[in-house]
């Protein structure tokens, strides 16, 4: 999902501060250049298709008891989800349809949860929060990071899969940056997501200088044409993003352990709910954990680059504390 710039909005993917405007420069040179060749594609017409598209809004009154979400999705026959454009977590394919794990896996539970259809509602990471509590849509499917500041804000499904970061850099790597704190000692032009966990472990190892970029395939260009030393996102989605575009002028780095006091980090990712609608969120933990137990929640990863390593039974509830 992948879950800020230094002009931090919040955490991401794959994430909640209040966003920001995004830095639309790079050592001087405009990004509006840079060419999404995207998994955005599609975005705009579906976004307009999305505002269309009924969300179910729920009076106050009827969020009492864990909310009534849950039944009026069932009488709906469909589910509208909050995607932020981010491989391979949840985005719009250049075919114009709605994919990713949080789509598929989605897909599967409300199903069995008597809610037989999907819809997408395709927006900025930063605006996912926001959205969701505006009632713009009904779950984010975004690969959200569980951060303790937007449990404050939304509830989380329990994590889906755990993550840890990677670079892209220059073809051989010629900075060796194999870590945060290489990138400060070196001076590295650092870049990387709005709204990503990145921003915070980055000035956590003394990164003063950082550029936020509308999306990884941007990351990319920058770095290919040297206007940045180094982007920075989850593994995941760095290593897919470089095998797809064949690039032969960068490459990712193995994966990256961030540190915040210390500390090392491993994010999760979940889908996000409204506050009052315990009802749902706990009805999809249970077919959740289902898969988890069955194998199928990997089954349904694995084609977006998940591996055993990325499963998880860590919990929504401790990563809200931590």
């Amino acid at each position: 999902m992948a879950q800020p710039p230094s002009t931090t909005p919040e955490n991401q993917g794959p994430h909640l501060r209040q966003p920001t405007p995004r830095r639309t420069e790079i050592s001087g040179q405009r990004t509006r250049g840079i060419r999404r060749r995207s998994l955005l594609a599609g975005v705009a017409a579906l976004g307009a298709a999305g505002a269309a598209i009924g969300c179910s809004r729920v009076p106050t009154a009827e969020a009492a008891g864990g909310g009534r979400l849950l039944a009026r999705l069932r009488k709906k026959g469909s589910v509208t989800l909050g995607l932020s454009g981010e491989q391979p977590y949840g985005y719009i394919g250049t075919d114009g349809k709605m994919t990713g794990s949080a789509p598929t896996i989605a897909r599967v539970i409300f199903k069995r949860l008597g809610v037989p259809h999907v819809e997408p509602f395709p927006t900025d990471f930063g605006s996912l929060i926001v959205g969701l509590n505006s009632q713009q849509f009904d779950v984010v499917a975004a690969g959200m990071y569980i951060k303790p500041d937007r449990c404050a804000q939304v509830i989380f499904a329990d994590p889906e899969y755990q993550m840890l970061d990677a670079f892209i850099v220059r073809k051989g790597n010629p900075l060796r940056l194999r870590t945060f704190k290489d990138i400060a000692r070196a001076g590295a032009r650092m870049a990387t997501g709005v709204g990503y966990a990145e921003i915070d472990y980055a000035k956590a190892a003394g990164i003063t200088e950082i550029t936020t970029l509308p999306d990884q395939l941007a990351g990319l260009l920058a770095v290919e044409q040297g206007r940045v030393d180094v982007f920075v996102g989850t593994a995941v989605t760095l290593r897919n993003v470089v095998r797809q575009s064949r690039t032969t002028k960068a490459e990712v780095t193995p994966e990256v352990t961030p540190y915040v006091n210390g500390k090392p980090v491993i994010d999760v990712g979940a889908f996000a709910f409204r506050t009052p609608e315990t009802n749902l969120r706990d009805a999809f933990n249970r077919e959740l954990h289902k898969m988890k137990r069955s194998g199928e929640l990997l089954d349904l990863m694995r084609p977006f680059g998940f591996t055993e390593h990325q499963m998880t039974e860590i919990t929504a509830k401790e990563k809200c504390r931590s």
